[in-house]
């Protein structure tokens, strides 16, 4: 399975990179949605709206990007497991597993939205749209230079 992989290892990194963008566009957006409705009436019909953009972009965009983020990750992996012992890729992997945690944390958030609680602050909200986007430039430091 190995040798396969390696001969189409460049289309797999192509789809990885692309839903990367996909996912990370998503975590860049989502909590913007909450800010939104953190601005929006209570129960009217701008929060039943953001609630629907919230639900179809996670569900359609930012869930199905992060497991095909993964799955082409493990699959670049076992083409080339030397990456493995690379300290660069200690840090991406670590930034990728807590980009999965916010993921996580922003899914539950919705859900808490969709009942018409409000978590946390429009501040909180506007600070946390920033935190995969910080990540996100690590990690392409981390691919790119390959300072370790």
């Amino acid at each position: 399975m190995a040798e396969f992989l390696s001969g189409i290892y460049l289309w797999i990194k192509s789809a990885h990179l692309i839903f990367v963008i996909a996912w990370m566009a998503g975590m860049m957006y989502l909590p913007r949605l909450f800010v939104y409705q953190h601005q929006s009436e209570k129960g009217g019909e701008a929060e039943r709206y953001f609630i629907q953009m919230q639900r179809r972009l996670l569900k359609g965009i930012i869930n199905p990007s992060m497991i095909f983020v993964w799955v082409l990750g493990i699959l670049m992996l076992i083409a080339n497991p030397a990456i493995l012992s690379q300290g660069w890729f200690h840090v991406k992997l670590a930034l990728v597993v807590a980009i999965s945690a916010i993921h996580g944390y922003y899914a539950s958030s919705r859900r808490k939205f969709e009942k018409g609680e409000r978590p946390r602050t429009e501040k909180f909200w506007r600070m946390m749209n920033e935190a995969p986007f910080l990540a996100m430039i690590v990690i392409v430091i981390m691919v790119i230079v390959k300072p370790f």
